[in-house]
């Protein structure tokens, strides 16, 4: 199935399996690796990041730890550009930012991650409360 295909599972779901992917990629563990290790069948798996599975929260725990990886950080964040995204929800994509900002992700070395955390916290300032650093 492709993400630009009409979606059948919500949005958080592409967002789960594509972070789920790129862990495993990083991590260099395969589905059968992570089968064993978080107790979920390889032909869940294999429906789930092909994006034919809606997994529960168990499910998503579990695999989630299995990649020891906090939950949170599969759902939030995800390398689908905001068109893909955009075709996942219907038209739009869904963002808890105030117009005119954008939440990307990037792999850096150390130094340049340093001042785009910097960035981060100073625009996290500037927005108030609900995007400030908890």
């Amino acid at each position: 199935m492709s993400p630009h295909d009409k979606a059948v599972n919500p949005v958080h779901i592409y967002i789960f399996f594509t972070n789920v992917l790129r862990i495993l990629d990083e991590q260099g563990m395969t589905k059968n690796e992570l089968s064993e290790r978080s107790g979920v069948s390889i032909s869940f798996l294999s429906d789930l990041t092909t994006g034919k599975a809606n997994p529960s929260l168990k499910v998503m725990e579990a695999i989630a730890s299995a990649l020891e990886t906090p939950l949170p950080l599969l759902l939030e964040s995800t390398d689908l550009d905001k068109d893909t995204l955009a075709a996942l929800a219907g038209g739009k994509a869904p963002s808890s930012l105030p117009a005119g900002y954008e939440r990307v992700s990037a792999i850096l070395p150390e130094h340049r991650a340093f001042v785009v955390r910097k960035w981060g916290e100073e625009t996290r300032k500037k927005l108030g409360g609900r995007n400030a650093k908890k």
